[in-house]
């Protein structure tokens, strides 16, 4: 479940792996202050997409250093050219392209939309339990995930205008 949850919000294997184990320490270490106010699969959930966020944070910190180290010429490799390579060993070959697009597009959507769309339609999770892992009203989820449905489709329409090869015809079609 932690890996799973971690690979779809980060798409890359190594990654994922980090935090699973990283969730696992947090856990073990809390616990025992674990007080039993919430189901404990809501309570790992939470530390796991907090965990998926912060590593998303620092990754683009990372991205903004390794394009400054570019730029300035201190450094003559890119260190974050591997970052957008998808690894999802869930999705079938011939399919990874795809998923990558729509994943590449979900990305660009704000952060709780995000997160609250991969928790409904990747995860399969209810409204009511994505509400307590993110500690949000379940009318905040509803709104939120309306809001990133619809973005995500504006995203995708925009996307598709924008495809090379793609003909004006093609497109008013």
């Amino acid at each position: 479940m932690v890996f799973n949850i971690a690979l779809n919000h980060l798409q890359q294997r190594e990654e994922a792996e980090e935090v699973t184990q990283d969730v696992f320490v947090k856990v073990h270490g809390k616990l025992a202050g674990f007080s039993g106010r919430s189901n404990i699969r809501t309570w790992i959930y939470r530390i796991t997409v907090n965990q998926c966020l912060d590593h998303l944070k620092a990754r683009k910190r990372k991205k903004r250093s390794g394009f400054h180290l570019r730029f300035f010429g201190d450094d003559e490799r890119d260190p974050t050219a591997t970052l957008s390579d998808y690894d999802h060993p869930g999705v079938m070959l011939e399919d990874r392209e795809a998923v990558h697009a729509l994943f590449t597009l979900i990305d660009t959507l704000p952060t709780r939309q995000r997160s609250i769309l991969i928790l409904k339609a990747v995860d399969g999770l209810e409204q009511q339990e994505i509400a307590a892992i993110l500690e949000l009203s379940v009318k905040s989820v509803e709104s939120l995930l309306s809001r990133a449905k619809a973005n995500l489709k504006q995203k995708m329409m925009d996307n598709e205008g924008t495809a090379p090869g793609t003909s004006s015809k093609q497109r008013s079609s």
